[in-house]
C-alpha cells in the first residue's frame, strides 16, 4: 500500500499533525531498518549480494515497486506494489535482512524515477521496513527464522503462520499509509480506512498467497521463479480491467475529472461527516469566455481549453478537495471540510487566479475568467441537489453582477421551499419524460392561413396536478435544469414537426429558448444533428427567443443567433415592446420575426398608448422587412384593429387555444385543407370564421 502521489504537496509544514505523525514513522522504520541491516551475520551479506537469485529478485522487486497495481481510481486507495509478493517470499524464505535490503532499494529506485518527494521516499521506505518487521516478528513467535545460510520453506502446517504474519504486515502498511493520507487531507481515519483496506485486501491477498509458492520454486529451482509474472500479469490485467471500468463510470472522458457522479458518491461522504462546527462547500464555476475561444478556433482547441483548465483547478485547490466537470464549460469544486465563508471564498479566489493567467493556443493568447457561486453546508443548503442548486443561482449572480465571486443569498433567490421541492419533481418529470408540448398556431390576419404553431410546454404533476409554466420555467431557469429542458422540449418539438412535415401538415413548430440557452454550445449541435436525424428541412423549425438579449451587450448570445440563422433556422423575438429603449438594437440581429407582447395588444382598443406603441412597433419591423406577431389576441376587435395597422399574424386565444398534439393534428388538417383554401375571406376581417 502506497500513499497516492500528489504533486501540489512539497512537504508537511513544520509542526503540524502530519509532520509529526510522518516524522514518528520514519524515526521508527529507520531504526528498524538500521537494527535488520546490522543483523546481517559475518559473510552473510557478502554471500547474498554474489548468488544470481539474489540479482534476479531484485530486478522483479524493483519492477513491482514501480508498477503498483490499481484497484480503484479513488485517491484515497492508491496502489499495491507487485513487490510485495516477492519481499514477502524473500523475508520467509531468507529473513528480514535481506527482504528489508532489496525493498528499500526498490522503494528508492522508484522514488527517483518517479521525481517523489524526499519525504514520501522516506515514509514509504519506512512503513515497508515495519510490516516485513511486524511480519519476522510474528513467524519468531511461530519459531521461524530464517537466514541466507539456513532458508526456511515452508509446507501444509506452516499455513497459520502464514496467514497471521501475511496479516500483520497488511494490518501494518494500511495502518500506516491511511493514516497519513487522513491527516493529509483532512479526513477521519475510520472514513479513510472504510474506503481503501476493502479493495487493497483483495490484492494483498492475492499477492501474500502466491509468495509461499514462490518460496518452494526458490528452493527448488530458482531459474523459475521468473514465471511468476505469469499470474501476476493476470492479477494486473484483470485489476486493469476493473479498475477502466470504475473510471469510466465516475470520471469525464475528455479531463479526466470526477463526474457528477462521482460528486454526489463525495459530497454525501462529506456530509455524512461533517462536524459540528465545520462546513462543507460546493462551488460551480462557469467559465465566461469559452464560447468565445470555441466559436473562433473549433471544438479540438475547445477541449484542449477545457483540459488545460481541469489541470489549473486541480493544482489550485487543497489536498483533499474534489475537482469535477459537470458538463459543457462548468465545474464544480466540492470543499469537504472548510472552516468558513471566509476560507470558502478564499478558495474560489485562488480559482480565478489561476484561472485567469494568459493562455496560449493555436499562436494566440487570450484571457479567461470564471463566475464561481458558492453554497455552504449547513448555512445553505441540507443536502447535494440544494447545494448544487443554490451554488448555480449565487453563480449567475455573479455572472450577471461580473463580481466574479458570489454566495448563496436567500434574499436574491425568489425559490421558496416549496418551489425548491418542485425543482426535484421538474428534474424526475423530465428523466420519466412526463412533460408534455401543447401547440397554439399563429394565424395570418390577413387570410387565416396557419403561419407556424408555437410549441408551450405543459406539465401534470402526479399529486399537484396542472402546474403553471409560470410556476416551473422561471424556477429552471434559474437552476442547472435549464439546458435539460431545453434539450426536451426540443426533442419532443422535432419529433412532432417529423411526424407532420412527412404526413404533408408542412407547418414550422417553433420552441422558446432562454438567453441562457443561447450559451449552451451544445443547441447547435442538437438542432443540426436532429434535423439531419429526421429528415427535416431547417424551415421545419423555429426559435423564439425572449427581448432581453437585447438589453445586455452579450456578444455570444448574438453570435450563437447568426450561427443559428446561417442553419437556415427562422429566429423569432418573443415578448418585444417591454424593452422599449432598446429598440434600435434589434436591426443587429438576423431575426425574421418579432412578437409584440401581449400586455401591450391586450390594452389595444382602451389605452391610446398601448396603441401608439403597438403601431409604432408594426411600422419599425416592417421598415426592418420583417414579420410582425402580435401575441394576445383575444378578441375580434383587436384582430381587425391589428390587421388594419399592417400586423402580419396574430396569436391568442380568440384565434386558436394552444392543443395538445392530436388536437392539433386535426386543428391543423382542417385548416390545410382545400375546402379552407379555396374559401372567400372578404378581403377583410369578418369574424373568428375567417381564421
Amino acid at each position: 500500500m502506497a500513499v497516492p502521489i500528489d504533486t501540489r504537496d512539497t512537504g508537511p509544514r513544520p509542526g503540524t499533525p502530519l509532520w509529526a505523525y510522518l516524522t514518528a514513522v520514519i524515526a521508527a522504520g529507520g531504526t528498524a531498518l538500521a537494527v535488520a541491516l546490522v543483523r546481517f551475520g559475518d559473510g552473510e551479506l557478502a554471500l547474498v549480494v554474489r548468488a544470481p537469485l539474489f540479482w534476479m529478485l531484485a530486478v522483479l522487486v524493483v519492477l513491482g515497486e514501480l508498477r503498483p497495481v490499481m484497484v480503484s481510481s479513488s485517491t484515497l486507495v492508491g496502489g499495491t506494489p507487485a513487490s510485495t509478493m516477492f519481499t514477502f517470499a524473500v523475508l520467509m524464505h531468507h529473513g528480514l535482512p535481506e527482504a528489508a535490503l532489496l525493498q528499500a532499494a526498490a522503494v528508492v529506485v522508484s522514488g527517483l524515477l518517479n521525481r517523489r518527494a524526499w519525504h514520501r521516499v522516506a515514509f514509504n521506505l519506512a512503513q515497508v521496513t515495519l510490516a516485513c518487521t511486524a511480519a519476522a516478528v510474528t513467524f519468531g513467535l511461530f519459531g521461524v527464522r530464517a537466514r541466507p545460510d539456513a532458508p526456511w520453506t515452508p509446507d501444509g502446517m506452516d499455513i497459520p503462520a502464514i496467514l497471521i504474519a501475511g496479516t500483520a504486515y497488511f494490518a501494518v502498511r494500511a495502518a500506516l499509509v491511511c493514516g497519513a493520507v487522513a491527516l493529509h487531507e483532512r479526513r477521519p481515519v475510520s472514513r479513510v480506512l472504510r474506503a481503501s483496506v476493502g479493495p487493497q485486501a483483495l490484492v494483498y491477498t492475492a499477492l501474500l498467497g502466491l509468495a509461499p509458492l514462490v518460496v518452494v520454486v526458490m528452493a527448488h529451482s530458482p531459474a523459475l521463479v521468473p514465471l511468476f509474472i505469469a499470474p501476476l500479469a493476470a492479477v494486473y490485467f484483470t485489476a486493469t480491467l476493473s479498475l477502466r471500468r470504475d473510471h469510466q463510470a465516475t470520471h469525464d472522458g475528455l479531463t479526466g475529472l470526477p463526474n457528477r457522479k462521482m460528486l454526489i458518491l463525495r459530497t454525501e461522504e462529506a456530509l455524512a461527516e461533517a462536524r459540528g462546527d465545520e462546513r462543507v462547500g460546493l462551488l460551480l464555476l462557469d467559465l465566461d469566455r469559452f464560447k468565445e475561444v470555441n466559436d473562433t478556433l473549433g471544438h479540438p482547441v475547445g477541449d484542449r481549453l477545457l483540459q488545460l483548465v481541469a489541470h489549473r483547478l486541480t493544482h489550485s485547490v487543497r489536498p483533499g478537495d474534489v475537482v469535477a466537470r459537470l458538463g459543457g464549460d462548468e465545474f464544480a469544486v466540492l470543499l469537504p471540510s472548510i472552516r468558513d465563508a471566509h476560507a470558502a471564498k478564499e478558495v474560489a479566489s485562488r480559482l480565478r487566479v489561476a484561472l485567469t493567467e494568459p493562455v496560449r493556443l493555436e499562436g494566440m493568447t487570450f484571457d479567461l475568467d470564471a463566475s464561481i457561486g458558492i453554497a455552504l453546508y449547513p448555512d445553505h443548503a441540507p443536502d447535494f441537489e440544494l447545494l448544487l442548486q443554490r451554488s448555480d443561482v449565487a453563480m449567475y449572480l455573479a455572472k450577471e453582477g461580473r463580481t466574479g465571486v458570489e454566495f448563496y443569498l436567500p434574499a436574491k433567490d425568489r425559490n421558496s421551499p416549496e418551489r425548491l421541492s418542485l425543482l426535484g419533481d421538474l428534474r424526475r418529470a423530465i428523466d420519466a419524460d412526463e412533460l408534455d408540448l401543447h401547440y397554439q398556431p399563429k394565424v395570418s390576419l390577413e387570410d387565416g392561413r396557419v403561419e407556424s404553431v408555437e410549441a408551450l410546454l405543459r406539465w401534470c404533476h402526479a399529486t399537484r396536478g396542472p402546474v403553471s409554466p409560470v410556476d416551473f420555467i422561471p424556477l429552471a431557469e434559474q437552476s442547472y435544469l435549464m439546458r435539460e429542458l431545453t434539450r426536451h422540449v426540443i426533442q419532443r418539438a422535432l419529433r412532432q414537426a417529423a411526424r407532420w412535415w412527412h404526413a404533408g401538415i408542412r407547418v414550422p413548430i417553433s420552441v422558446n429558448i432562454s438567453a441562457r440557452d443561447l450559451l449552451d454550445s451544445g443547441l447547435r449541435d442538437q438542432l443540426e444533428t436532429g434535423l439531419a436525424r429526421l429528415e427535416l428541412p431547417a424551415e421545419a423549425i423555429q426559435l423564439e427567443v425572449t427581448e432581453r438579449i437585447l438589453m445586455t451587450d452579450q456578444a455570444y448570445s448574438a453570435d450563437t443567433i447568426r450561427t443559428l440563422a446561417g442553419l437556415g433556422i427562422q429566429l423569432s423575438l418573443d415578448d418585444f415592446g417591454t424593452g422599449y429603449s432598446s429598440l434600435v438594437r434589434l436591426q443587429r440581429l438576423p431575426v425574421a420575426e418579432v412578437k409584440i407582447d401581449a400586455s401591450f395588444v391586450r390594452r389595444l382598443v382602451e389605452s391610446s398608448d398601448d396603441e401608439r406603441i403597438v403601431r409604432s412597433i408594426i411600422d419599425l419591423v416592417r421598415s426592418l422587412g420583417l414579420r410582425s406577431v402580435a401575441e394576445g389576441v383575444e378578441s375580434h376587435e383587436i384582430a381587425t384593429r391589428l390587421r388594419e395597422m399592417g400586423c402580419h399574424a396574430g396569436q391568442g386565444w380568440w384565434l386558436a387555444m394552444p392543443m395538445p398534439a392530436d388536437e392539433a393534428t386535426t386543428w391543423l388538417r382542417g385548416r390545410l385543407s382545400r375546402a379552407f383554401r379555396d374559401r372567400d375571406t372578404g378581403g377583410a376581417v369578418a369574424g373568428a370564421s375567417s381564421f
